[in-house]
């Protein structure tokens, strides 16, 4: 049997593609801050704060094998990212923290072949202006899967970004509940919906698969068209 690592993976698009793997017939690992949403899964859990370099060390250790691992651990803060030591913060978990549990990952997935899924965004590819660091972390998150993609092929680890546009999560729940941000973003939008967080389990599905053996460096957009317009 597979197993994966799901970090971020006790809400929102994390815990999606965690119970997505789980159907799918992995062994799935969810690991977060806050897994009571996760345990009524019946996933396996861990907590780790991927901003804790040691933890995330200890957290790879208890692995014998990993086939693939899924980088969702994310947040944001919309206007106070505005603020350095906010805008750091930010960085600090969705991009820093991805490159962590990338290096404590490297042994495992180099020995049997696996791959890296990173979560970036359709703010990988252009501002947001009240999320700075958001915007920024998920920029580096697109780069830091095109350099490490180059940086292990070698090691026969393939490393794929998939970047949501608007999906209905937690995190977006503020922009739901503005009647004027959410017709800005459903016009935009050509499918003129929310995607929801299983649309993308198949898409992280296919990029840990053997389907997709001669992919690496890719940045797969999931939003509906909305970055095409």
């Amino acid at each position: 049997m597979k197993r994966i690592l799901v970090t971020g993976g006790s809400s929102g698009i994390g815990l999606a593609i965690a119970k997505g793997f789980a159907e799918a017939g992995w062994q799935v690992t969810a690991a977060g801050l806050g897994t009571e949403a996760a345990a009524a899964e019946g996933l396996d859990l861990v907590e780790l704060d991927v901003t804790q370099g040691e933890a995330v060390r200890a957290c790879l250790a208890g692995f014998d094998r990993l086939d693939a691992l899924v980088n969702a651990a994310g947040v944001i803060r919309r206007q106070e990212e505005l603020e350095p030591e906010v805008f750091a913060a930010v960085v600090d978990v969705n991009l820093n923290g991805a490159m962590r549990c990338c290096a404590a990952a490297r042994p495992l997935l180099a020995a049997s072949g696996g791959s890296i899924i990173n979560i970036a965004s359709m703010l990988s590819f252009f501002g947001g202006g009240v999320v700075p660091g958001y915007s920024a972390s998920k920029g580096g998150i697109a780069q830091l899967t095109k350099s490490l993609a180059i940086a292990w092929a070698d090691e026969g680890i393939r490393v794929n970004a998939l970047a949501p546009g608007w999906i209905a999560t937690p995190l977006t729940q503020p922009l739901r509940e503005d009647p004027a941000r959410e017709a800005a973003i459903l016009s935009r939008t050509p499918l003129r919906r929310w995607g929801r967080p299983e649309e993308l389990v198949g898409p992280a599905l296919f990029l840990a698969s053997e389907a997709a053996s001669f992919v690496t460096g890719a940045v797969l957009t999931v939003d509906g068209g909305y970055s095409i317009m």
